[in-house]
């Protein structure tokens, strides 16, 4: 790997874990196209959707690792909603992860695409009745669909690499209506249980390229601790904004060249 390829890696998966740890996000929303097009504009790599989607889940594990252990202390996030959505989604993170080996390159991004939409029309959904200022202990929601959102989610995030945070979010936001802070917090958790499915599924399909992941990973270590504590001076609300600009951004970007070609 040359030295320009290593700071194109790490630069990505800094960018993408700080933000990851800011908006409550595992980074792949960010990385995976920053991965599949930055390489190859600047000429110092060509990577597959496959391979990208392999070195996203070892990111999305340990960055969405770092940002749960930066949260541990703080009483934002809510074990019964952890318990429902991550036992759920760790089965349909696994297979999906593992299945994605049969899937045509084109397939993989759609499924991101689409993802990628769904999330971004769901964070324009106005919201009622969902106040800050509850404690995580007096959060009630809908267990039967919490299950239900977690398992699909697992399964088609599971197929590019993702944790599912970015279509996590909207869902608890305004399906199950968590208050914002708790859901960056609690998705956090739910993102590292979905990593650990990914992650063996894509290591079974032997999808993940050893170097490449490896400086993506020691970004995502440094930079995703320093976008927690960045959260914590932030407004729910401007978290909420941020995160839709990103997820809006990102899916125009791959539809267009899904189109294009």
């Amino acid at each position: 790997m040359t030295v320009s390829l290593a700071i194109t890696l790490f630069l990505i998966g800094f960018i993408g874990s700080f933000l990851s740890g800011m908006l409550g996000i595992g980074g792949a929303i960010i990385n995976y196209p920053m991965l599949l097009f930055l390489p190859a504009m600047l000429g110092v790599a060509d990577y597959s959707a496959h391979e990208v989607s392999g070195m996203i889940a070892i990111q999305v594990f340990f960055a969405s690792l770092s940002g749960v252990l930066a949260l541990r202390k703080e009483n934002v996030m809510n074990d019964r909603l952890i318990v429902y959505m991550g036992t759920s989604i760790i089965v349909g993170s696994l297979a999906g992860g593992y299945g994605g080996r049969y899937l045509s390159e084109e397939l993989v991004n759609m499924i991101y695409a689409i993802l990628a939409t769904i999330a971004a029309i769901m964070m324009f959904i106005p919201r009622k009745g969902n106040d800050d200022n509850h404690g995580t202990e007096r959060i009630e929601f809908n267990r039967v669909i919490a299950v239900i959102s977690a398992v699909i989610v697992g399964i088609s995030s599971g197929v590019v690499g993702a944790g599912g945070a970015f279509i996590l979010v909207p869902i608890m936001l305004t399906v199950l209506r968590i208050p914002a802070r708790i859901t960056i917090a609690s998705s956090l958790a739910i993102t590292f249980i979905s990593s650990i499915g990914s992650s063996v599924g894509k290591l079974m399909a032997g999808h993940i390229l050893f170097w490449p992941t490896v400086v993506i990973v020691l970004a995502s270590v440094l930079a995703a601790p320093l976008g927690t504590k960045v959260s914590k001076r932030m407004n729910a609300k401007a978290l909420q904004l941020i995160l839709a600009i990103l997820i809006v951004g990102t899916a125009m970007k791959i539809w267009i060249d899904l189109f294009s070609k």
